[in-house]
Formats: C-alpha cells, sequence, structure tokens
C-alpha cells in the first residue's frame, strides 16, 4: 500500500522535472530583416504588392529565372552518367581551377606559376567563413577586419564566429548618396598597420555604389603603404556591369599589383545558381611549395566544418565554365541579366526625377550598379509603403532592383513619390 502511494508522488515529482526543459533559458533571437520583409510580402493579399527585398534575380513577369546555359549544362550532365560520389575536402578540381581562372584571369602570374591555394565552398557565405577562419588561425599581424560601414549584414556575424573582431570603415555618405571616399580612405590610413581589410569586389552590397577603377588603383596604393591584408568578396562577377573582365578590374588589378589577396568567390547570382550553393575560396601564396602548406590547412578548416561541397552545383557551373560554346552563352545571359536592371534604372530615375517631380536627387538610382540600390527612403517611409502601398523593402531603404519590371515600376514609382512628398 505505502509503495502504491509513493508511485503518483514519484510520477509528479519526474513530470515536475521534465516540465523545466534544459532549453528553458535560451532567448528567441531577433528576426532576420531581410525573411522579415517577404513574410510579410507573403501574408498580403493585395494584387499590387511589390517585394524588394529579397537578393534573387527576377525575370520582367517577376518569376525565378533559370538560365539556359545552366539547363543546358544539366542536360549534358543528366547524359554523362555521373555518379554521386563524395568530393575531395577542396571541391572539385575542374571547378576551383576554372572559378580561379575566371576570377584572376588566364595571364593571372600567381594562376601560371601555381601559387593559388584554392577550393570550393558552400557558396560566397562558405568562402568567406572558410577564409575568416583560416585568416584568424593563421593570419600572425592581426585579428582585427575591417568592413565598410554599411556592408553585407552576414559579414559581421560570420567574421565574428570566425574568432575576428570587427571595425568599421567609412563607406556611404548619407548626404550625397555616393561614395564617402575621403572617410574611406582616413579610415583605412588611421587604421592600425597589416590589418584586415574587407573589400567588395563589385556591386557593394547594400548601397550599389563602387569605387572608379582609379579609385581602386589609389586603394591599391593605399593598402600596400599601410601594408593591410586585402580580403575580396567577390559575390556579382559579371552581374553589376554585364562584363566579367570589367567586374574582376579591382582583384586582377591588386594581384598585378603585388598583393597576396584572399578572395570569395560565389556563383548564386551570375549564374542563378542560388540554391545549388556553389562557391570558391582562394589565396595568392608566394610559390608552390607555401600553395601546398596553405592548402593542407585549408583541409583541416574544411573537414569538421562540412567534410566536403556538394556536387551538382559544381559540376554545372565547371560545364558552363569549361565549354567555350556554353560560356559564350552564359556571358550573353549574364550580360542581358544586368542591363534589365540597368534599364529599370533609368526607368525609376526618369519616373521620379521627370514624371512625378519627386523632391530630392535621383541620379544616384543610375550612378549605382548591380542587383541593390540605396534609395535614400527613410525608415518611416519604407513604413508607410509597406502599410499604405504593399511595398516592401528594408527599412533602411535598400531595394533589389531585380525585383522592378514594366509591369510595376509605374505602380512603385508613383507610391515612392507620394511617401517622399507625405502624400501617401
Amino acid at each position: 500500500m505505502l509503495a502504491l502511494r509513493r508511485a503518483p508522488l514519484a510520477a509528479s515529482r519526474a513530470l515536475g522535472l521534465r516540465a523545466v526543459s534544459v532549453w528553458s533559458n535560451v532567448p528567441a533571437g531577433p528576426p532576420d530583416p531581410i525573411l522579415g520583409v517577404t513574410e510579410a510580402f507573403k501574408a498580403d493579399k493585395d494584387p499590387r504588392k511589390i517585394n524588394l527585398g529579397v537578393g534573387a534575380y527576377r525575370d520582367e513577369n517577376g518569376k525565378p529565372y533559370v538560365l539556359a546555359s545552366v539547363k543546358k549544362a544539366e542536360e549534358i550532365l543528366a547524359s554523362s552518367g555521373a555518379d554521386k560520389e563524395y568530393l575531395p575536402i577542396t571541391g572539385n578540381a575542374a571547378f576551383t581551377k576554372l572559378a580561379a581562372k575566371l576570377a584572376y584571369g588566364a595571364d593571372s602570374a600567381p594562376l601560371t606559376e601555381g601559387r593559388v591555394a584554392v577550393t570550393q565552398s558552400i557558396s560566397g557565405t562558405g568562402a568567406l567563413r572558410i577564409g575568416g577562419t583560416f585568416i584568424g588561425r593563421h593570419y600572425p599581424h592581426s585579428k582585427t577586419v575591417y568592413v565598410p560601414n554599411p556592408t553585407w549584414g552576414n559579414h559581421l556575424p560570420l567574421f565574428r564566429d570566425s574568432g575576428l573582431e570587427i571595425a568599421k570603415y567609412r563607406y556611404f555618405d548619407k548626404e550625397t548618396v555616393g561614395l564617402d571616399w575621403a572617410g574611406l580612405t582616413e579610415d583605412l590610413k588611421n587604421a592600425p598597420e597589416k590589418s584586415i581589410v574587407l573589400l567588395h569586389a563589385c556591386a557593394h552590397n547594400p548601397t550599389g555604389i563602387d569605387p572608379t577603377q582609379q579609385q581602386w588603383i589609389e586603394l591599391s596604393e593605399l593598402i600596400k603603404e599601410k601594408q593591410l591584408f586585402p580580403f575580396f568578396d567577390m559575390a556579382y562577377q559579371g552581374f553589376a556591369s554585364g562584363n566579367t573582365t570589367q567586374d574582376a578590374f579591382a582583384v586582377r588589378h591588386f594581384v598585378k599589383e603585388g598583393h597576396q589577396i584572399a578572395l570569395a568567390q560565389s556563383f548564386a547570382k551570375n549564374m542563378g545558381l542560388y540554391g545549388e550553393r556553389v562557391g570558391a575560396f582562394s589565396l595568392v601564396t608566394s610559390s608552390p611549395e607555401e600553395k601546398a602548406r596553405v592548402d593542407s590547412q585549408l583541409k583541416i578548416v574544411i573537414r569538421p566544418m562540412y567534410s566536403n561541397p556538394p556536387l551538382h552545383g559544381a559540376h554545372i557551373a565547371s560545364t558552363i565554365l569549361g565549354s567555350p560554346e556554353l560560356y559564350s552563352q552564359w556571358e550573353g545571359e549574364v550580360k542581358g541579366m544586368a542591363e534589365r536592371i540597368i534599364s529599370m534604372r533609368d526607368a525609376l530615375y526618369n519616373a521620379l526625377a521627370h514624371e512625378h517631380n519627386t523632391p530630392g536627387e535621383w541620379g544616384h538610382i543610375k550612378s549605382q550598379i548591380g542587383m541593390f540600390s540605396f534609395t535614400g527612403l527613410t525608415p518611416s517611409q519604407t513604413k508607410a509603403l509597406a502599410e499604405k502601398a504593399h511595398i516592401y523593402m528594408t527599412a533602411d531603404g535598400r531595394i533589389s532592383m531585380a525585383g522592378l519590371n514594366s509591369n510595376n515600376i509605374g505602380y512603385f514609382a508613383e507610391q515612392v513619390s507620394a511617401a517622399v512628398k507625405g502624400n501617401l
């Protein structure tokens, strides 16, 4: 009888212990600002709604776009009988060789001399994380990386989680909605020697504002003088101007001038391989022997992180980059995507500045480059556009130009003008 009385008591105590979860003290994290925009857009039932928050290309009808060269490459792969075996730790060797050639150029001295250590990565984010971790372990002079203000939001947690400290250099001038060249150069001149500096190779995210080629040349000299270590993030090669060579100018100039750069590449935007997660990380070394040692340490970084990279996307990219016919077709498609975005910039500028006589100076819409534009809209204006006009963007006024097309740009310009005038 006593045992029977104790049983419910013991069960009650056990239930009480189970009610206090081991995870009960885990706080809720802040919502992702871009995913929040997408969720609000999806919940909106208004047929006029526009989502300008997502950094993915859309065609003239607002639909996801699969490149014809990608479809052709997949047909070739399907008929080749390729297996599904693991890739090596550093990935598909054909892909990494071709990715490096695309970035550095076929005549790059470090490439032709066998001095570029390169590994496949899980898109650009993976490349940056591999680079951050490698630099955190092996760069002997500093553990501080200087990033532009503003920069892509994921740069900050990514480098912090790699064991690096974050410092910022001025980049965006709110008054001119342009590049703060004086602030940028002053901050880098004042940075401690041999610090790490992150540079967006082209199509700066989120502002769409790039240095001119002359400014890149001057920046190379400044970085050389300060002995800073340049880490390039190149997520938009070809997608910015429509020309892969032009968009690689900064990377190639720095290498030609003797900088031992780090480089993160992504093929999400320029090949539309968003979900395939195709990228590469590379480092310029001083000799083939040094390259071999760096390669060995890259493998040590990657092996416990994700073991080895995905197969299919790298096969697609290497098939395109390795075929003269598909490469030519792909370059034409990249040019077409870039030109459509440029045409949207022209149309938006004309509508705001001339058709609606919107207060303010809107020339930055045309001078910015790539997928994104910093419009200069305030948080209160972006909030009003979401609530009253069903137009969604991040609170800082950044828009994805790829979300605009001939069917919605008129409505967008009209509502932006109303918001700026306070008439929404």
